[in-house]
Order: C-alpha cells, then sequence, then structure tokens
C-alpha cells in the first residue's frame, strides 16, 4: 500500500484533531506501518479507503484501535527515581502535614500507560504516609490508550518492568507468579484506570480535587497549542497549592506562566498558588 505525502498529512492532522499528539514528517514509516496493519485487518484495498473510513464513520472504535497501535507505551516501575525520590521525600510531606485532618490525598497519574506509575506511587505512598491505612488514597491513572489501560488493570509484570524496584519493595507489594510478578491488593486498591484523551475538553473538565498530577514523558508527543490546552485543564484539575509532575525533557514554565515555581529539597518544582 501506498502512503503519499499528502495521504499521510491527513492522517497526521485527523490524529492532532482528536487527541493533540503530532506526528512529523520523520515519523512517516512509523505511522504508515500502523495504518496499513489497521487497513489489512480491515481487507481494504488502499489506505486512501481507510483514511475515508476513519474521518466520516460516526463509529469510534476504530480510531481507538489506531490509537492504540500509534501511541508509544515505555514505562517501568520507578522510572526517573531522582523525581520520585524528591516527591516522595520533599513534596509529600509537605502535603501532608498540610491534609494531617483531612486525611485525603488524591493523585492523579495521566498517560499512565501499563500502570507501573501509579503502582508505584501507591507504593510511594504506603512507605512514605504514616498509617496510610487511615487515609483516604485515592489514584486515577489514565491513558488514552484501550490495551495498555486493561493490561494494567491485571496488573501482572515481567522483569523488565521490576528491574529498578528496591529488593524490599519487590518482597513487601509483589508476589511472584511462576516467572512474573504481580503488584499486590493494598498497593492496587486505590488505583483506578479510566481511558481519557487529553484533549477532550469535557472529561479533562470533569477531573478535580487532585493534590498531585504526574504526566511524564508524554508531552513530548504534543505540539506547543496542545500542550498549553492541557497544562491549562490539569491547572483546573488541581487542589490550590497542588502539584505538578511532568518528565525531565518537559518544561511546565515554558508553557505556562500560572503555575507557581519553587525550589523544595534540591528540585525545581511547579503548583498551582494558594
Amino acid at each position: 500500500m501506498i502512503l503519499s505525502d499528502e495521504l499521510f498529512d491527513k492522517f497526521v492532522k485527523l490524529v492532532y484533531k482528536k487527541t493533540g499528539i503530532f506526528y512529523d514528517y520523520n515519523k512517516k514509516y512509523y505511522v504508515q506501518k500502523r495504518v496499513e496493519k489497521r487497513a489489512e485487518a480491515l481487507e481494504m484495498e488502499t489506505l486512501s479507503e481507510y483514511y475515508q473510513m476513519l474521518k466520516f464513520t460516526d463509529d469510534p472504535s476504530e480510531f481507538e484501535k489506531l490509537i492504540n497501535d500509534l501511541t508509544v507505551n515505555e514505562t517501568y516501575f520507578f522510572r526517573d527515581f531522582p523525581q520520585l525520590r524528591n516527591f516522595a521525600e520533599d513534596v509529600l510531606p509537605v502535603a501532608a502535614r498540610e491534609k494531617r485532618k483531612s486525611k485525603k490525598i488524591k493523585i492523579w497519574s495521566a498517560a499512565c500507560s501499563t500502570g507501573e506509575e501509579p503502582y508505584t506511587l501507591s507504593i510511594i505512598l504506603q512507605e512514605m504516609l504514616d498509617k496510610p491505612d487511615e487515609w483516604e488514597l485515592q489514584i486515577l491513572a489514565s491513558d488514552i490508550n484501550t490495551e495498555v489501560l486493561q493490561f494494567a488493570r491485571i496488573g501482572l509484570y515481567e522483569n523488565r518492568a521490576i528491574k529498578d524496584v528496591p529488593p524490599e519493595y519487590l518482597e513487601k507489594y509483589f508476589t511472584k507468579r511462576h516467572d512474573k510478578y504481580l503488584v499486590n491488593l493494598n498497593v492496587r486498591r486505590p488505583v483506578t484506570f479510566k481511558r481519557i484523551n487529553l484533549m477532550d475538553e469535557h472529561e479533562m473538565s470533569s477531573i478535580n480535587g487532585c493534590d498531585f498530577i504526574f504526566c511524564r514523558n508524554c508531552l513530548i508527543y504534543f505540539d506547543d497549542e496542545s500542550r498549553r490546552s492541557v497544562l491549562s485543564s490539569f491547572y483546573e484539575s488541581l487542589n490550590p497549592g497542588g502539584f505538578i509532575f511532568l518528565g525531565h525533557s518537559e518544561s511546565v514554565g515554558r508553557i505556562s506562566s500560572a503555575y507557581k515555581v519553587q525550589r523544595i529539597g534540591d528540585t525545581i518544582v511547579y503548583s498551582k498558588p494558594k
């Protein structure tokens, strides 16, 4: 099947319009292979025919399958450990002191992929909070990819995913099943998985009361306009004083001036002003 530059541009614009994810021309081969896979699965003769079907159908299921194939899902437990350590040892204690009466903490793990990040955050809460059983803990874990969410709900991981888990945590929070590791119930209990498109304003506006939002290594696939839109939505979802964490190559300050910049511990962090 042939994907002309003109047709590639049409696919890219359609994906961008619906998701905010942008693919440059240097990703043409990557996009083509995934578009071809879906067109062949539907026994279509041309990629143009597949594009017309995506553009004009009222059924969103095929577009959802294409997005599942297009979105990248590289992650593992305790990824970017220095940032997580800053959250656990420096930022979380500040929030915990302020919430010692209500004893409620809500975290949103946006673009959670196969679930390693929200489960990591749950482990951190179990470890760092005094008497965690007395706290009302909520971790909303969202992604646009339905396949990775289904995998995350099962919570069974191979060695590659748990390679950076400290041995004492592996023993305490996982159960070995043959050659894989199952996340224990006390880690899974606070976590709720949900499909959310970060460019869907209606969905985004329904998320509120967050004390922390983690959206790491996702906005690198967006352009500046989409990033501003997502960060604006996150701002509305945060409680006053709530914190946002992006990936190490992403910058809140370059995109939005609404967030407060401060140093906590040895790291610059961003929060919604109180």
